[in-house]
């Protein structure tokens, strides 16, 4: 009964996610609904002590990341610069690339260690700029960014710095650029048949005669009469975000140390911080910080009539986001405390091979909790031990475990109530019902890649 539980609080939230509820309102609804039925006395306490405190705390820690992204998004749209670089790309590679362009600039931008979430608020209006002028259908737009910041670039590619990447160092002793020639395999496995599903919904909509749309929201506000600055000063902002993101990582610990005490004059007890946890964090706001000051350095002109209009939009686009994505992380919590969600977890230690153990417990933890790296660090924190143990037995590289578990943790958990599918669709302007589709083809991909990945490794024995 208590597995029945959980499974209905997340068929519910993502029903209504699909339908186009409001996933601040339901996510509590589902979350509370799960536990009164477990317990009806611990409805108010894990309210306030579970959902709320996770809640509050993802937007403590992530809102000024949503909040800059989102205005230099804006910025890199009111200033032409999003145009002039989707005019060259027109020019150098034609109006048919343009899922290719915006895929590899998303993936760019990620192994380059820009948030994924900067990177959906980064790229939108490149791609709304790009797929209007070539004429293909809006709502390929949120898989087309799936495909180049969630998938092979989030998990695969060796060496990437997003935090899918880095959690399994902490349970297997291994790095970053653990088992790199299956991380290579997994990359070329989801990028090009990734490739091919984008080329072949494109296919289909040309063929039924569908283009860009009408009646679109939140579509860029780039006055048609705007003098386009230089391509290469148009990226160039894109470029400072990734590679200063890149020197303050490193510049931080050597500023502040791996812990830093705060203490000012009316402060009655000082405050510690633990750098070494908020690095990355500190990092993408101060890159985000750096890119707004050189798009307002080199287009002020442009942008000053509307800076004020523009930014506020920006904020309040920023607030939905890191709202909606808060109130998804506070259901993960609930649903992951609660006994049905334990039962589940403990039965899938039955499964004999230690990587399709694995693998199929992170992508089913990371699709109920609807967090990757959620998913992921539930699983491995409960089952590590027992994953290193058969891998030992059976004479498995840890780093094996290591790649298998950052992949699966972005197969399955882009389901509908996923944070940053969320965030996806609020920041296009477009519906569940309307692009989750595709999103879904690439969510499948993914999935499918992990094991492909295992397939490879027992096949060649390469790592």
């Amino acid at each position: 009964m208590s597995v029945i539980v959980a499974l209905a609080a997340l068929i519910l939230l993502m029903v209504a996610a699909y339908r186009g509820y409001s996933v601040i309102l339901f996510a509590p609804i589902a979350a509370m609904g799960a536990v009164l039925l477990t317990d009806p006395s611990a409805v108010a306490p894990a309210f306030t002590g579970l959902f709320m405190d996770k809640m509050v705390g993802f937007v403590k820690l992530y809102f000024p990341v949503f909040l800059l992204g989102a205005v230099f998004g804006k910025l890199i749209e009111l200033s032409g610069f999003s145009r002039s670089i989707v005019a060259a790309a027109i020019r150098l590679l034609g109006t048919q690339q343009a899922m290719l362009v915006i895929v590899l600039v998303c993936a760019l931008l990620t192994y380059g260690g820009v948030s994924l979430f900067v990177v959906v608020f980064a790229v939108y209006p490149f791609a709304a700029e790009m797929f209007r002028q070539s004429n293909i259908p809006k709502r390929l737009i949120p898989a087309t960014i799936a495909l180049g910041a969630f998938t092979f670039t989030m998990t695969a590619l060796p060496g990437t710095p997003q935090i899918q990447n880095i959690i399994p160092t902490a349970f297997f002793s291994t790095n970053a650029w653990a088992a790199p020639w299956l991380g290579v395999a997994g990359t070329l496995f989801m990028f090009f048949v990734g490739m091919l599903y984008l080329r072949r919904q494109l296919n289909k909509a040309q063929r039924a005669g569908e283009g860009y749309g009408t009646d679109l929201r939140n579509e860029p506000d780039t006055p048609d009469d705007i003098k386009l600055p230089n391509p290469w000063l148009a990226l160039s902002p894109l470029l400072v975000v990734g590679v200063s993101n890149l020197v303050y990582t490193n510049l931080i610990p050597q500023l502040y140390g791996q812990s830093h005490i705060l203490q000012l004059p009316g402060m009655s007890a000082p405050i510690q911080t633990e750098v070494a946890k908020i690095t990355g964090i500190w990092a993408v706001e101060a890159a985000l910080l750096t890119g707004i000051v050189l798009v307002l350095v080199c287009s002020f002109r442009t942008v000053k009539d509307k800076l004020a209009e523009g930014t506020k939009t920006a904020v309040g686009g920023s607030l939905l986001a890191a709202m909606n994505t808060a109130s998804e992380y506070g259901f993960g919590a609930v649903i992951a405390a609660l006994p049905g969600f334990m039962l589940v977890a403990n039965a899938l230690e039955s499964i004999p091979n230690p990587l399709i153990n694995e693998a199929i417990t992170v992508n089913l933890l990371a699709g109920i909790t609807g967090s990757a790296s959620g998913g992921m660090s539930i699983a491995l924190a409960a089952m590590s031990e027992s994953f290193v143990s058969a891998a030992n037995a059976a004479a498995i590289p840890l780093e094996v475990l290591h790649r298998v578990a950052s992949m699966a943790s972005g197969g399955m958990d882009t389901l509908p109530h996923n944070g940053a599918v969320i965030t996806l669709l609020a920041v296009t302007g477009l519906t569940h019902r309307e692009a989750y589709k595709d999103i879904f083809g690439i969510t499948l991909i993914s999935t499918v890649a992990v094991f492909f990945v295992i397939g490879v490794y027992y096949a060649t024995g390469i790592v």
